[in-house]
C-alpha cells in the first residue's frame, strides 16, 4: 500500500444486501400483481385507500409500501405514499411508458428458476435448463417475451432505425432475424415508407409481431418467415439485416457461421446491424451490459456478453468490413453494424 493511501472501509452490509436482494424482486412483482402502483397514482395515497384498491390487508400494504420507499421505488410524505418520477413514468399503469409487463416477465418463475442452481451452473459453465436453455426450438417463453418486453425495447427502436437508415428513404428490403415483438423492423418501415420488412422467428412469435405491425400501420409492408435463423433460407438479397438481441445467446463459432449466412443474403454494400449489451474490455463496466453475462450463463449453453472487439472479430470473420459501434444514449445497449 502506498504512503498516504487508505484501505476501503469494511462493510458487512454488502453481504446482507446481496443475500436479501430476492426480497426486492418479490416486492416489485407483488406490487405489480396487486396494482399497488395504480392505486398510488390515483391517490390519495393513505394505507387504507391503497389496501381497499388492492383488496389487501392494511398491515401488508403498509409494510410493502414502506419497503418500496426504502428501496427508492416510492416516496412517503406525512404518512401518504406517492410516486417518484421514475415510478410514475415506468410503473404506473396509467403511464404510456409503463414497464410493469417487463418487470413481471423478468420475475417469472421460469426465469427465476434459472438462478437456483447457480453453483452447479458455474461448475459446468452452462445453463441448468433443459437442452439449449431459453434458445431451445419453439420455446413458448419467446411468445411471452414478445408480448411483454415491448415497453423496454420500444425506446431503442427509434435510435437503431436512425443509425441503420442514415437518412435513406428509398426502396429497400429488410430482414429482421429473431424479430420477436417486431418493433425494430417495424420502426424502419415507419421511418422509411419504401422499406419492406420480413420478420423471421417462430410462427407463434411472428403473430405478435404482425399485430404490432398492424397497430403501427405497416402491416401491408410486413412479411413473415417462420422458423429458425440457422435452418431457413433467408431469400433476399436484402439491403439490411437486423440481428437484435440475438448473438449473445450463442458461442463465437455459431455467431460467425450465422454472420456468414447473413453476409450471403445481403446486397453488396448492405448492412448487418446488431443490438447488444456490450461491456468494456474489463468486463465489469458499465454495470448493466457487464452483468448481462450472468443472465447468459444461467439461461443458455454457450451465450455471453461480448465486448466490441469480440463482436468486431466475429463480423470480420463473417465477411464484413467498416464495422462500427453506436451506443444508444440513456440505454445499456449498443448498435454494432458492418457492411457487406
Amino acid at each position: 500500500m502506498s504512503a498516504g493511501s487508505q484501505a476501503a472501509p469494511v462493510n458487512p452490509g454488502i453481504v446482507f444486501e446481496m443475500v436479501q436482494s430476492h426480497q426486492r424482486t418479490a416486492a416489485l412483482k407483488a406490487a405489480i400483481d396487486l396494482d399497488l402502483f395504480g392505486a398510488v397514482g390515483k391517490g390519495p395515497g393513505d394505507v387504507a385507500s391503497i389496501a381497499r384498491h388492492c383488496n389487501a390487508s392494511e398491515r401488508g400494504v403498509r409494510i410493502l409500501c414502506d419497503f418500496l420507499v426504502i428501496n427508492g421505488v416510492l416516496a412517503k410524505e406525512n404518512g401518504h405514499y406517492k410516486h417518484t418520477p421514475s415510478s410514475a413514468a415506468f410503473l404506473d399503469p396509467a403511464s404510456p411508458a409503463c414497464m410493469a409487463s417487463v418487470a413481471h416477465f423478468l420475475s417469472e418463475e421460469a426465469i427465476m428458476q434459472a438462478d437456483v442452481h447457480l453453483a452447479e451452473i458455474v461448475r459446468k459453465g452452462r445453463t441448468h435448463l433443459p437442452g439449449q436453455g431459453t434458445v431451445e426450438p419453439e420455446n413458448p417463453l419467446w411468445v411471452e417475451f414478445a408480448e411483454k418486453m415491448a415497453p423496454m425495447m420500444g425506446p431503442m427502436a427509434g435510435p437503431l432505425g436512425a443509425v441503420v437508415l442514415e437518412g435513406n428513404t428509398g426502396p429497400m428490403r429488410v430482414l429482421d432475424i429473431a424479430a420477436g415483438h417486431g418493433l425494430f423492423g417495424i420502426e424502419i418501415a415507419k421511418q422509411n415508407r419504401q422499406a419492406r420488412v420480413t420478420g423471421l422467428d417462430w410462427a407463434p412469435v411472428l403473430r405478435v409481431a404482425l399485430r404490432n405491425a398492424e397497430k403501427a400501420g405497416v402491416k401491408d409492408r410486413y412479411d413473415m418467415l417462420p422458423g429458425s435463423a440457422f435452418d431457413v433460407d433467408f431469400g433476399g438479397p436484402y439491403d439490411v439485416v437486423l440481428l437484435t438481441n440475438f448473438l449473445h445467446h450463442f458461442d463465437k463459432a455459431t455467431n460467425v457461421g450465422l454472420l456468414k449466412k447473413v453476409r450471403g443474403a445481403l446486397k453488396p454494400g448492405g448492412k448487418a446491424a446488431t443490438l447488444e449489451f456490450v461491456p468494456n474490455p474489463d468486463r465489469v463496466s458499465p454495470p448493466m451490459p457487464a452483468a448481462f453475462a450472468m443472465t447468459m450463463l444461467t439461461t443458455t449453453a454457450e451465450g455471453d456478453a461480448y465486448t466490441f472487439a469480440e463482436l468486431e472479430a466475429m463480423y470480420a470473420e463473417g465477411g464484413f468490413k467498416e464495422i462500427t459501434k453506436h451506443p444508444i444514449p440513456m440505454s445499456p445497449h449498443t448498435v454494432v453494424m458492418g457492411k457487406a
